[in-house]
């Protein structure tokens, strides 16, 4: 925190002009405004009035009124506003936009995401496509927007949520490429109460896997993961060739999937489709009736950009500010205690 308040983290203009305030000894009472550009969820405000509370240098001066995390916004809608002395926060504004506009499009991508698949479950795995630090904030959007769960115990931190997951394609090289042997020990390891789920991609005979593992875990197994990679076609799909892209995790390679475990008895088995999923790809599929029970999304959330703007707009209570950055009342707006 100390090197947020010393404006280590801050735009180095904004630290000049604070300075400059303080030379001078001038108090100049505005009214801070941040506004969306473009409409979403909203994410990242509790980590923005953290910052004022903790970073700035008097809180119990300033007057602060912002949205909630997951309010929908639209484009120019006012999120946040901020009265007081703006050498007091200056240094704060690059931390706010940019923790807005990051957990604003992890909320924005999952809550899309969970709507285009509605009433099926989105698991977030967006752990391994960005920096490790920002799991909790990340998590916490994630959350906000829907996922039902998430990948690492981080994601977790400010939800109380645990990570989930599967039989890892490593896991299953360490045991010579047997999965049943892989997910055998997994479920020795795993809690009775946390669902186990077997990667069966592996050999890329995804059938026949996963009647593998039903069998050795029958009872245990909670559901398969269809992972194949996007360049590679399913033995299973071979021969249906033809009038579809056969590739990766695909309409026919789900439904042989589902009939061969309904054909043995295993139909309470769910599978879980993952690998490169979008809105489009979760869209297209639940349009199609394509049965799948969950869907594992990871760096399509990091798509798009949900940026803002902050301006002063008004100066000891009068208009002031930029050309086109009018004060924008907006009274969904609730003071922050």
């Amino acid at each position: 925190m100390d090197r947020i308040r010393a404006g280590e983290y801050s735009d180095v203009y904004f630290n000049r002009a604070r300075a400059a305030l303080h030379a001078e000894g001038r108090q100049a009472r505005v009214t801070w405004q941040v506004s969306a550009k473009r409409g979403g969820w909203l994410g990242g405000i509790d980590e923005a009035v953290a910052l004022f509370k903790l970073c700035s240098d008097d809180f119990s001066a300033l007057e602060i009124h912002a949205l909630y995390e997951g309010d929908r916004v639209e484009p120019w809608d006012t999120v946040l506003a901020v009265e007081g002395d703006y050498a007091s926060f200056a240094h704060l504004e690059t931390l706010v936009l940019g923790s807005l506009a990051r957990r604003t499009r992890i909320c924005t991508n999952v809550r899309t995401l969970v709507d285009a698949a509605r009433p099926k479950p989105i698991y977030y795995f967006g752990a391994r496509s960005d920096h490790a630090r920002l799991q909790p904030g990340d998590g916490l959007s994630a959350h906000v927007g829907g996922a039902a769960s998430v990948s690492t115990d981080a994601q977790g931190t400010l939800t109380g949520k645990k990570g989930v997951g599967t039989v890892p394609h490593a896991l299953i090289a360490a045991y010579g490429g047997d999965t049943v042997a892989a997910a055998l020990a997994v479920s020795k390891v795993l809690a009775p109460e946390v669902p186990l789920i077997a990667l069966v991609d592996y050999e890329n005979d995804s059938v026949a896997t996963s009647l593998a593992v039903a069998r050795a875990l029958e009872g245990r197994l909670w559901g398969v993961r269809l992972d194949t990679a996007e360049f590679m076609v399913d033995r299973s799909v071979l021969p249906h060739l033809g009038t579809f892209k056969p590739t990766g995790v695909n309409p026919v390679l789900v439904w042989n999937v589902r009939n061969a475990l309904d054909t043995e008895g295993f139909g309470e088995v769910k599978i879980v489709a993952s690998g490169g999923f979008d809105v489009a790809r979760v869209r297209a599929f639940e349009e199609e009736g394509v049965p799948v029970d969950a869907y594992g999304v990871g760096a399509s959330v990091q798509e798009g950009r949900w940026d803002f703007t902050a301006d002063v707009v008004r100066l000891d209570g009068a208009p002031q500010g930029k050309a086109g950055r009018e004060y924008r009342a907006n009274p969904k707006l609730e003071r922050v205690k």
